[in-house]
């Protein structure tokens, strides 16, 4: 009960915000190149709230067809693969890194 207690009083008193948080955490996970779906993860992971948590990555300031072409260029190259094997390589990165099958799809195409 006493953390309880603390947390309702940091949360009165504006030192506590799960919006803040949620903010914070998403800009950090993707300044390391991860997707929506693992962000997503995290943050139920972490207790915030899914309407809190879908207000933050369904953002128009987010273009996560870039964000992912950014994390496969860093770590692949600039070069989109021909072959299935390093299509196959790429596509399981991105989507470990929390992107969704359909924009890994229409990345590699």
């Amino acid at each position: 009960m006493l953390i309880e207690d603390l947390l309702d009083t940091l949360s009165r008193e504006g030192l506590q915000s799960d919006e803040r948080f949620a903010e914070s955490f998403v800009h950090h996970s993707i300044n390391k190149g991860q997707g929506p779906n693992k962000i997503n993860q995290e943050l139920r992971q972490r207790g915030v709230e899914q309407v809190l948590i879908e207000t933050y990555l369904e953002s128009d300031s987010f273009d996560w067809m870039l964000l992912a072409e950014e994390a496969r260029v860093k770590k692949y190259g600039e070069n989109i693969p021909g072959d299935y094997q390093n299509k196959a390589k790429q596509s399981r990165f991105l989507y470990s890194r929390g992107f969704s099958g359909e924009l890994i799809n229409q990345l590699l195409k």
